[in-house]
């Protein structure tokens, strides 16, 4: 690599590469917070700059193009959060400022996979408006009057058009071979997430990928702390914004009842809990006031829990942020339930929450959103706390009033009522501050009659006028609304027994209670590989790393997880080292007692029997962390071995289980062709079991293979489980949808996208089932698995045409009749193939390829257009 290309290594998936000559300047990956790290190194910095005419304008130095990841996710984490990056460049460094001369008319690039490139504009249209009709906010559940109103706001934020995202960026689509980006720079790629960059003879190789158990950075140090669990109160868990780099973005965690519940999940989230000490397993839900990154990025994190997390916000935030999580990963918006328990919230009004009422407050904001006020019932009445992140300030509430109903903007009686709301007094109140059009300025509180006001959400310290009118809050400050006389830890640590021990009687409990709790320090072993317990220990608060790497083992614990239980039992030496991940604190259960317990129970056969399973299944990727013990034992007791012989092929009927390989190695096929193999801890089988999808591949016993076959049903209410198998998933989709060519399949191409999100889905789900089906013709040529081919074309495609109708008839599309006729043919089309096809004792004359193109393929590019072009009118995409 010579001068003409810098290249430098910012963090892990993140990376820069500079072409002065070019004009180019890239960065390489987009995970959270990456502009964070950026500014960090120096690669985004404040300067000053001329215009023609001599007059200074502010801007910043940053890229001016994107290079996203070829996947979506990268061990459980979004890989391409390009939010704030465009925001840097369009506002901060002044590419869309009228008259700024940075400003020459150049977008700023997406570079990328014609998948991530799309996926990203769409999700970047999300991020700055939300819902972007009348309609949407109504099927969300606003009354017609009020998605009126909250749509004049929204104009009125957007200066009077919601702009496609097309509008604002450039995407550079990647080709199979070298693809000019810009001014003579070339971009190959030469694997997944593997990219080399050419300019002239000068070349230099980036790769975004993470390795096994290696996450994202953080791009600011937490220090570790032991908060305590409280009747009522408050932790500041983050107090910046989106480009403060010491700090997290505004948030908070309200204790309830020694319950944890976070207020929104910004960047780093993980990080965040665990210099708190606290486990994902501990949170009892999530009140979401909005999508914005800073308030969003972290929801991954809740997704990879061991049970499905609450999930709190009023019904407009949840459909606003399901979107954007349907833009980010392609998959349809229904799956958000898959991952959290949801609960809408009604705007206005008091909700209760087992004892903890909260009343979200609608806030004028760019994309929907709430402003949160707690109250909980103590010994002199109700205390109160407000989170009031990304509110308005006066001055721009003051110029959205308008007496025009036609125009965007707010009535004066409205503007009145949000201020009202926002002066309303609390106990404790926490205020958004950042300034500028889209949040709050302190000043607009200087006469707030709250008891202690908490100003947040800001890049900087505070002024000395600020600090008049409130104050800072360091993290893990606590602020303590209701005093606790109770041992919350003590309470949650019955209930864990009580999962542990479900028959076990309510004295015989209290008597494992009695013990005593053992702290442990950040990095503390708890048990060492080789040693003999003397008791079990009950993880009560906090993240254990589990690590062996004879074994290759590297998990987490969290709370309700026991360590050394089964070893105490057997007074067998540990099979792994635990060490605390932060502040641990753990219920110490004496071997006697554990032991005596076990045999008044009669749980001894059962422990020695699932024993084996489970050391077997927490080496394994997707059973590796987070698994809560009852539901490991269950899956372990439903595990059903099978013996597979050298040479055997699995069909179909063989991936309506989640298979896990024990011994042995399995051959993955696709179109005939070999795809790759997988060996012990590898898994197949999770599309039909888990996901209800077709079997993409055939199977084939490349040895004498052992298979653990477990029940997809049985990870239903697991998420960790779950999230790990979609990205997993995520990536054969893309194998099958996009490079199907190389097996003799059916390849997407760009021109397929009708630029309408949910619809683009469902026509590549379609297409993954027609790949499953030509896989099956070119194979094993399997009757059975054909026909259940077949039956999944057909059940998904009434799926597609009766949502396709309803979004049709939703914006009183003027041809909906006509496109209703033609779906009706085409099923009547595709069920007379079904059963001819079926009858055919020889498979070898059938043009499966050539009849979807006819059937499907032409429908979209003409019919579906039609459509698609009178929504883009709408601001539907």
């Amino acid at each position: 690599m010579s001068e003409a290309i810098r290249y430098i290594d910012v963090a892990p998936g993140l990376a820069w590469i500079e072409i002065p000559e070019a004009d180019l300047r890239i960065q390489c990956g987009c995970p959270m917070d990456s502009i964070k790290h950026l500014t960090k190194r120096g690669l985004v910095a404040p300067r000053m700059v001329q215009d023609a005419n001599g007059k200074s304008w502010y801007g910043e130095t940053g890229p001016n193009a994107i290079l996203l990841s070829d996947v979506m996710l990268q061990n459980g984490e979004f890989a391409n959060l390009g939010e704030f990056p465009v925001l840097q460049m369009l506002y901060k460094q002044g590419l869309i400022l009228p008259g700024h001369p940075k400003n020459t008319g150049a977008k700023p690039l997406l570079i990328g996979g014609a998948e991530p490139v799309n996926a990203q504009m769409q999700y970047i249209y999300r991020g700055n408006y939300g819902l972007v009709s009348k309609e949407e906010m109504i099927a969300a559940g606003a009354t017609p009057e009020e998605a009126e109103q909250f749509m004049r706001i929204k104009l009125k934020f957007a200066f009077g058009a919601i702009r496609p995202t097309q509008d604002l960026l450039e995407g550079c689509l990647i080709g199979e071979g070298p693809t000019e980006i810009r001014n003579g720079v070339w971009i190959t790629r030469t694997g997944l997430n593997k990219f080399e960059f050419r300019y002239g003879k000068d070349v230099a190789n980036v790769d975004l990928n993470l390795s096994i158990g290696q996450h994202y950075a953080s791009a600011y140090p937490l220090a570790f702390q032991a908060v305590p669990l409280d009747y009522f109160s408050v932790i500041h868990n983050g107090d910046g914004d989106g480009w403060d780099v010491d700090r997290p973005s505004m948030s908070s965690i309200v204790i309830f009842h020694g319950r944890i519940y976070l207020c929104d999940a910004g960047p780093n989230l993980q990080a965040n809990l665990t210099s708190l000490g606290i486990g994902i397993d501990q949170v009892a839900g999530l009140f979401h006031t909005h999508a914005h990154d800073d308030h969003f990025a972290g929801i991954t994190t809740l997704m990879r829990s061991g049970r499905r997390i609450e999930y709190f916000a009023t019904p407009l935030v949840r459909a606003s942020v399901a979107k954007k999580v349907a833009a980010l990963l392609s998959i349809e918006e229904a799956r958000f339930n898959e991952f959290f328990k949801v609960h809408n919230l009604k705007a206005g009004a008091w909700n209760d929450i087992d004892g903890l009422e909260v009343k979200p407050i609608h806030s004028p904001h760019p994309v929907e959103t709430t402003i949160f006020q707690f109250r909980a019932l103590g010994p002199h009445g109700y205390v109160t706390y407000g989170h009031y992140a990304d509110i308005a300030s006066f001055q721009v509430l003051d110029g959205m009033v308008t007496d025009d109903p036609s125009k965007p903007g707010m009535e004066r009686e409205g503007v009145e009522a949000v201020k009202q709301a926002y002066l309303e007094a609390l106990d404790v109140k926490k205020i958004d501050v950042g300034g500028g059009m889209i949040h709050g300025l302190a000043k607009d509180f200087a006469k707030d009659p709250s008891k202690r006001v908490i100003l947040s959400h800001m890049a900087r310290g505070l002024t000395v006028e600020e600090k008049e009118i409130g104050s800072a809050a360091t993290h893990g400050a606590v602020d303590t609304l209701i005093d606790s006389y109770s041992d919350f830890s003590r309470h949650a640590a019955y209930a864990y027994l009580q999962s542990y021990f479900p028959n076990a009687l309510h004295h015989q409990i209290r008597a494992l209670l009695n013990n005593r709790i053992v702290t442990f320090i950040p990095g503390e072993t708890l048990l060492k590989e080789g040693m003999v317990p003397d008791e079990a220990l009950l993880i009560l608060n906090g993240s254990v790393e589990v690590i062996s790497t004879r074994r290759k083992l590297y998990g987490r614990l969290s709370s309700g997880a026991m360590v050394g239980e089964i070893t105490a039992f057997r007074r067998a030496p540990e099979t792994a080292t635990y060490n605390a991940g932060c502040y641990v604190r753990t219920l110490a259960i004496p071997n006697a007692a554990y032991s005596e317990m076990v045999r008044k129970l009669n749980l001894g056969e059962r422990l020695e029997k699932n024993r084996a399973l489970r050391d077997f299944l927490v080496t394994t990727p997707i059973f590796s962390e987070g698994i809560p013990h009852a539901k490991l034992d269950a899956i372990a007791e439903s595990v059903v071995r099978r013996e597979v012989p050298e040479g055997e092929q699995l069909g179909c009927e063989d991936s309506e289980t989640l298979n896990i390989i024990e011994e042995g190695s399995i051959q993955r096929v696709m179109g005939g062709l070999e795809v790759d193999r997988l060996g012990p801890g590898d898994h197949f089988g999770e599309e039909a079991s888990v996901f209800g999808a077709t079997c993409l591949f055939r199977m084939k016993a490349v040895e004498n293979t052992v298979l653990l076959r477990i029940p997809g049903e049985l990870l239903a209410d697991v998420p960790i489980a779950r999230w790990k198998l979609f990205e997993g998933y995520l990536k054969k989709v893309m194998e099958v949808v996009h490079s199907g060519s190389k097996h003799g399949l059916f390849r997407w191409n760009q021109a397929f996208n009708i630029q309408i999100l949910e619809m683009d889905i469902h026509h590549k789900k379609l297409l993954e089932i027609a790949n499953t089906i030509m896989a099956i013709i070119a194979g094993d040529r399997d009757a059975h698995a054909l026909e259940k081919g077949f039956d999944a074309l057909l059940h998904y495609t009434d799926y597609h045409f009766k949502a396709e109708e309803a979004l049709m008839e939703q914006y009183s599309y003027p041809g909906i009749n006509g496109h209703r006729q033609a779906h009706a043919l085409l099923t009547r089309q595709v069920r007379i193939y079904r059963s001819e096809t079926l009858r055919l004792s020889d498979f070898d004359k059938v043009d499966f390829k050539g009849f979807f193109m006819d059937w499907l393929v032409k429908h979209i590019l003409s019919e579906d257009m039609k459509y698609s072009r009178f929504l883009h009118g709408k601001g539907i995409f």
